[in-house]
């Protein structure tokens, strides 16, 4: 009797008896009762799953120019945003970072610097991000992303301060090269520990949002490599800015290595972009190599944290051309031809320039004009930066500490007199002190 009654009265159930059987009125999933921790309906039939997709196939990758700059069917390209004026910009900014990269890295060969790291292959990655950024979004960076600094505002000959440490350097020469920083630029200190900065993000994001007067206005946006997804630093800022919904985009650059790991090598599942959705984050893949998919994707990215504020995940799928650092050989670990086959085949510079062409928005003599000119440019900036002394040696205590600790004074004072007594009769230390703009003259 108690049991007929519990059946007939419940309020999740409604059933009728046909032959001795009790079947259900209601769907399954509601005549199967629920969770008490999920809204994820229930079904009696046992089934596994591994994709996010549903059908098994792979997340897709999202383009609108081909490898001819032609935009591919059904493509809508973003008129509103790309007038000639802004596609010349996006273009020029583009070929600077080569232009850049080739000299730098010929001029740390050369012992001039002590490390460098190069864009080549990734140019539309991170100038397709920087365009579709709002100018105060606050930037954490990884390595590869003084593209977004360049297309900021931040000039050439700031560039090479950083990477001489000279007394124009905002960091007073105490990163490494390319582990640029900018406080005018919003643009936060490189870190050389891989994926710090990805909690970070989480935690400026959520400062964004509680913040009346840049809420709603600002995202907090991470770069980082598919590399450092593989830290455990990914998971964390994911879950923060997830758990505690924060406006923060995650833009994750797989160029396929991991300095000598191939992204084959690193995970099993379909990439990065599999990882959004066990989250709860917005996600979208995008060719890397069409700087216009790489803009729009990035922008709707940013539209999505502003009005949901919550994380967004994009992924940008692209190759790293060059070595990934100047203490780094790549050809000992993939060929030489692959390589060379890359930058032909699918280069994001020449996809794009033969967009532009077939608008009658450039032609080959302006291509020259624009090769010699940042060519100048740049080699003028690295040959001012290179006359210029170190900053003052009293910068090496100074920006920790609001008051000077005791320790620190002493150590100050300890050094002082030792320059005193030998800086000007031993040679080594003379000669080394004339780098310095203050030339080692410390007060004790």
């Amino acid at each position: 009797m108690l049991r007929s009654l519990s059946v007939k009265y419940s309020p999740l159930l409604t059933r009728f008896r046909f032959r001795g059987r009790a079947l259900s009125t209601q769907p399954a999933s509601a005549s199967l009762g629920c969770l008490p921790t999920t809204d994820s309906p229930v079904v009696s039939k046992l089934a596994f799953f591994n994709s996010v997709t549903g059908d098994g196939s792979n997340i897709p990758s999202y383009r609108v120019l081909d490898g001819f700059g032609i935009p591919i069917e059904g493509a809508e390209v973003p008129e509103a945003c790309i007038s000639e004026q802004f596609a010349r910009r996006l273009y020029e900014n583009m070929q600077l970072l080569p232009t850049l990269d080739n000299i730098l890295y010929n001029v740390q060969r050369q012992g001039k610097i002590s490390f460098y790291m190069t864009s080549y292959g990734e140019e539309a990655a991170v100038i397709g991000s920087a365009a579709a950024l709002a100018d105060d979004d606050e930037v954490l960076a990884q390595y590869r992303e003084v593209g977004v600094l360049l297309w900021r505002g931040f000039t050439i000959d700031r560039v090479m301060a950083q990477c001489f440490g000279n007394h124009e350097d905002s960091g007073k020469g105490r990163q490494m090269p390319v582990h640029f920083g900018s406080k005018l630029h919003h643009f936060h200190p490189i870190s050389s520990p891989l994926a710090t900065q990805i909690p970070q993000a989480a935690g400026v994001g959520y400062a964004l949002k509680r913040d009346p007067e840049r809420r709603s206005k600002n995202v907090a946006c991470v770069f980082f490599g598919e590399g450092a997804a593989s830290e455990g630093d990914f998971h964390a800022g994911m879950l923060l800015a997830s758990t505690l919904p924060s406006p923060t985009l995650f833009l994750a650059r797989n160029n396929g290595f991991a300095i000598s790991t191939p992204s084959s090598q690193q995970f099993y599942g379909d990439s990065l972009s599999a990882r959004g959705p066990g989250y709860g984050v917005d996600t979208v893949r995008v060719d890397g190599n069409d700087v216009l998919a790489v803009m729009s994707a990035v922008k709707e990215g940013r539209r999505r944290c502003l009005e949901g504020g919550r994380a967004v995940l994009v992924e940008i799928m692209t190759y790293r051309v060059g070595h990934h650092s100047t203490s780094d050989d790549s050809f000992a670990y993939r060929g030489r031809q692959e390589v060379e086959n890359r930058k032909k085949i699918d280069n994001p510079i020449t996809r794009f320039r033969l967009f532009m062409e077939s608008r009658g928005w450039w032609n080959e003599t302006e291509e020259e004009e624009l090769k010699s000119r940042l060519k100048q440019d740049v080699l003028a900036a690295f040959k001012r930066a290179e006359t210029l002394k170190k900053p003052d040696l009293t910068e090496l205590f100074t920006d920790v500490y609001a008051e000077e600790p005791w320790n620190i004074r002493e150590q100050r004072e300890e050094l002082a007199g030792l320059l005193e007594k030998y800086g000007q009769v031993w040679e080594p230390w003379r000669n080394e002190l004339k780098i310095f703009k203050d030339e080692g003259k410390l007060s004790g």
